[in-house]
This record gives C-alpha cells, structure tokens and sequence, in this order.
C-alpha cells in the first residue's frame, strides 16, 4: 500500500453560528485531509505539532482512532495546543479567530524515510511561516528527491492577504516543489489577483508545474493538464458548513492517486475524469455536515479505493 504524508498546522476547532457552540474537533487543513483518508483505510502519516495538554490528548486520541499514523507529530510541553474559533456566516462560510502558543523550537522531528511512489500533501499558510519553513521545505525536498508524487495546497484566504507579498517568493518555491497544484479561485485572486484559471495554469507554469486542479466552489472545476484544459460540474448540494471542503476533495483526489498502478503525468493524465469525480463527491458530501472530514459510514460506502 502506498503510503501517504500530510504536512501541515493542527488545531482544535470550536465552531459558532452566532453565540452558540455547534461543534468542537481537532482540525487543520491538511488534517482534515488525512482524518478523511484514515477513514478509507490507507496508509496515511500526520507530520504536525500539538501540545501534551488536554486540547492536544483530544487531538491525539482522535487521530488514533481514525488510522492516521503520528510516528512523526511533534507533541511539545512548553506551549499549547493552537485553538481556532471558526464564526458561520448565513452561507455557512468561516469567519476564523485563531490562538496560539507555540515553543520556540517548532517540528522538532526526525525525518521519514520516504520511497517512490509516496504521495506528500503540504501547504496552507503554515508552510510559508518563517517558525517552520525550512523544515517543510527539507521535508518536501527529500521526498521529491526519493520519488514521491508532490502535492501543493495554497489554501490561502482573505485575512492573509495583506501578509502574502512578502512571501510570495515562497509560494514560488512551493509550486516547483510540487507535480500537482490544487488551489482554489479565492487561493489565486488573494495571493496574485488573478481570477481566472488559465492565468493561474500560466503562472503555476511558468514556476515549474505541469498540473492545475483549479476549484470554483459550485461553479465546477478546471483542470489544467500538458495536454489542455477539461472542465468538470459540482453538483449542487444543501450545504450546513463549507468548513474541510477543500480538504476532502484532496482526500478524494489523493483516494484516487494512491490506486494507480503509476503517478506517471501520463497516467494521472489518463485516470484524470475518475480522480476529479471522487475528489467532487467527497468535497460535497463534507459540505452536509459539521465534520471536516468523511464521514465514517461515507468512507465504509467508498469502495473505490
């Protein structure tokens, strides 16, 4: 079985809809991600940092018990574990208030011994945080170096865009560390201004990736590939929180890579329709609930992988 890594900030979420409390979970971008594929069983690896308090041990049990691996998880004693308070707008989108105590030693881990045929998902706004970014960077370059698939998640909103000038020398260096590029129109106008696919598959280009999943929400997905572009629908679904959704179309997509006999360009080129469908299913599927994941009688549905 291949196995998977997923780089990236944890925190315990507490969601509003106004002064009411709807749910409290451990969260974080990437994972969210990984919680949704230890739903399906695979073999996914958390490389995080949390605390050893109770928010932490929360974080900890929860991650055990969904079959995500945290052999290389930093738990830290002089600080505490991130907390995110996430507000609901009336179309169920996230208004976030973050608190943080972090140590001053940051993912003090020792590195994987990653193989060819690894899938590695990294992004969001920590890995461009000065605190971690060399060692994400060493991270992901010694994967890449020893033949794993690299995948690149912006996941970069409204409230970081005054922030992102300065560091879009690093998300320069994130794009041509990575084979694929899953990023959102709202990634793309709040760190370039750019509001159209195309010009978004010119400067992933341009910075040395050959692959673009481009999401529009509801408005459907374009894929950018060597060979062109292809355009997919997102089914309209009764949404209760569009928290995770991202996230889970990159558990859908990683679902799919991670059958492929090979992560050659061409064969992700030639499974692409059947990647992106699964990506779209989880993606919607996690709008339904509160969870930023799968849910686990979804994933005990999902044959596919």
């Amino acid at each position: 079985m291949r196995r998977i890594f997923a780089i990236g900030e944890t925190v315990y979420d507490i969601i509003f809809r106004g002064s009411e409390v709807l749910a409290a979970k451990a969260g974080g971008s990437m994972l969210n991600t990984a919680v949704s594929l230890g739903r399906l069983q695979l073999a996914v690896n958390m490389i995080t940092e949390y605390g050893c308090d109770p928010p932490g041990d929360l974080i900890d049990e929860f991650l055990g018990k969904n079959g995500v691996d945290t052999a290389y998880s930093c738990r830290y004693r002089n600080g505490k574990t991130a907390i995110a308070l996430a507000f609901l707008d009336n179309k169920n989108d996230a208004r976030y208030s973050f608190y943080k105590m972090y140590p001053a030693k940051r993912l003090d881990i020792e590195m994987p011994e990653f193989n060819a045929g690894d899938i590695v998902l990294f992004g969001a706004f920590y890995s461009l945080l000065p605190e971690v970014r060399k060692q994400v960077v060493n991270l992901v370059r010694t994967a890449r170096k020893a033949g794993a698939l690299i995948i690149y998640d912006p996941n970069i909103r409204s409230p970081h865009k005054k922030e992102i000038a300065g560091l879009r020398k690093d998300v320069f260096e994130n794009i041509s560390l990575a084979h694929i590029v899953r990023g959102s129109d709202e990634d793309f106008i709040t760190m370039f201004d750019i509001s159209s696919g195309k010009e978004a598959m010119e400067l992933v280009r341009k910075h040395g990736c050959n692959i673009l999943l481009y999401t529009k929400s509801s408005k459907g997905v374009e894929v950018y590939l060597p060979s062109g572009m292809q355009q997919y629908p997102v089914p309209l679904v009764e949404t209760v929180s569009t928290i995770g959704a991202g996230d889970s179309f990159n558990a859908g997509m990683i679902c799919e890579l991670s059958a492929l006999a090979g992560l050659s360009p061409t064969s992700i080129e030639n499974n692409i329709g059947k990647i992106v469908s699964t990506a779209v299913s989880f993606g919607s599927h996690v709008c339904t609930h509160y969870d930023n994941y799968i849910s686990k009688e979804f994933a005990r549905n999902w044959n596919t992988c």
